[in-house]
This record gives structure tokens, sequence and C-alpha cells, in this order.
């Protein structure tokens, strides 16, 4: 099958194009520049040159595989990155509904879209609320979902860990680092079940191979609560552990400072009984305290 994906050189994308490659697929992915294009060489895939702003470029690609990933995620979320983000999903999903075959099209959604507040139904078929930390993914989905042609496929997955990965976990390890305290908001208590990177990887295998279009949970079989993980993130860099008020996390945080008062509740019975999907019993603490994290807490 050939295979265009975009953000396959990003956290996610890069072991998506690994097991893409290894499960025999034509790799083909978007390289903004030559550093990327010769990562992506490397790894057994044909690089595109071009951005997420190049929708032509984008649109060709679509069209000339036999399916579509996209991976690119969107950090800034100012309105100029948002709007360029949706006419990127859109050129995507016109270039692969141009042909006569129905393409599986896979987009990388998350579980933020089901907001902040505790008593938000976090089933696949749920009203989202209009409020979330990821509003931008909220409108590509529509436009996925919405799209006649395609065999349009949202993963919404928790948080991607392992392989010294996620933006959140590298993020909450700099700070202990830089603060000189790990830390956790109010108890601490609030749980979510991340999803190992690898196992999400094989996730989007199965699906561009038995592709069934839907909304999709995708989260793992070990939760965390945020209190372990700061303790975990204490002993991997010697800070001590400490619980703050939200106004304390903004500081180093932001806004985004939030999220680390939510409790996920995200469940993937539908993923696994739809393609079969096993996610392996990996533990985001244990991976912290003694796994890949160790190099991250290094640097």
């Amino acid at each position: 099958m050939k295979v265009f994906i975009t953000g396959g050189t990003g956290y996610l994308g890069t072991v998506l194009v690994e097991h893409l490659v290894r499960a025999g697929h034509d790799v083909a992915a978007l390289a903004r520049s030559d550093a990327s294009a010769a990562r992506l060489h490397e790894a057994g895939a044909t690089p595109v040159a071009g951005s997420l702003s190049d929708t032509a470029v984008l649109a060709g690609a679509a069209a000339a595989a036999d399916a579509v990933i996209h991976a690119a995620v969107d950090y800034a979320m100012t309105d100029e990155s948002t709007a360029m983000e949706l006419a990127a999903v859109k050129a995507l999903v016109d270039g692969a509904a141009s042909g006569t075959v129905r393409k599986p099209f896979v987009f990388t959604s998350t579980g933020l879209v089901y907001g902040f507040e505790e008593d938000q139904d976090k089933s696949e078929d749920a009203v989202l609320p209009e409020v979330s930390a990821q509003p931008v993914k909220v409108a590509a989905e529509r436009i996925v979902c919405g799209a006649a042609g395609i065999s349009g496929i949202v993963f919404r997955a928790g948080l991607v860990f392992g392989r010294g990965g996620s933006a959140l976990v590298t993020g909450l390890i700099q700070s202990a680092q830089h603060t000189g305290t790990s830390i956790y908001v109010g108890d601490g208590e609030n749980a979510w079940t991340p999803v190992h990177v690898d196992d999400l990887a094989d996730l989007y295998v199965a699906a561009l191979e038995r592709p069934v279009a839907g909304i999709y949970n995708a989260v793992g079989a070990v939760p965390f609560t945020f209190r372990a993980l700061a303790e975990a993130i204490g002993d991997l860099t010697g800070k001590p552990v400490a619980s703050v008020p939200l106004k304390i996390a903004e500081q180093s945080f932001g806004p985004a400072a939030r999220i680390l008062t939510t409790t996920s509740g995200l469940d993937a019975a539908k993923a696994r009984d739809t393609f079969g999907w096993s996610p392996a019993p990996r533990s985001l603490i244990d991976d912290v305290r003694s796994g890949s994290y160790t190099e991250a807490a290094a640097k």
C-alpha cells in the first residue's frame, strides 16, 4: 500500500513511519527541510518536499497514495496556524477523495477534545464541548468525518508516551529540573490512561489494513495519577515533590496547566474490538522512573 503521511519526522510520525515500513508499505512523507528529508530517507520513506501551507502539494500527494495519515501537530494554536491546519486537512481530504476508490484517511486527534468538565461524556459519539484544549482538532475531525469519498478514521489518543518522548512528560521533567520541584496540582489523584507510542502505531497500521470509518478513543491498559507521575519525576530528577494550586502551576505552564487537573476517563474498547488491537500493559510511571526518560532527564 502506498501511504502518505504528514508529521512523519515528529514524535508519533517517526514511529509510524518505522512501523509502516516494517509492515511492507511504501511510505511517502512530507518534509519541510533537507534534514527532515534525510531522516525520512534513512527510515526507508520517500520525502515529499513541502509544508502544511503547500495545499497543492498535499492534495497531489494524497491523490497519488492508497492511504493518508495526518499526524502533524499544531502546538502554536494561533489563528494563523489553525487556519493553516484546517486548510491542510481539507486539501488532504480533497486529494484522497479525488479517485474512484474509497481510501482510508487516518486523522490524529486527541482525548483533549472532550474538554475540562468531570461529567463530560467521553464516548466516541458524545457531543463535544465548545471549550477544550484543542479546538482545532474538533474542527478538523468534522472535515474528515463529513467528507464523502474517503474512509475517515479519527483516533482520539490519550497521552502518548514512550521512547523518551511526549511534550507533556518531557515538559514536566524539564520544569522539575528548572524550578527544583516536581509538582502536581491539588491532591493529584486525577487519573489518565496513556498509550505507548509503539502501541498507537500498531493501531494505525491495523486501521489502514482493515479500515472501518469512525471515531475511536485510543488509550492503553495502565492508568496513572498525576501525583504518581510527579513522584516518578522526582525520583528521576532527584527533586522534591510538592502539591501546588492551579495558579502556581499556570506560572510555569500557562493556560495548559488546567490539563493537569483533569481526569481522562477514555475507553478504547471500540478500537480494540474493531481492529483487533491489544495494547501492551506498559506503565508510564515505570518508564519515567527507570526507562526511556532517563536520557531525557540527563539533557
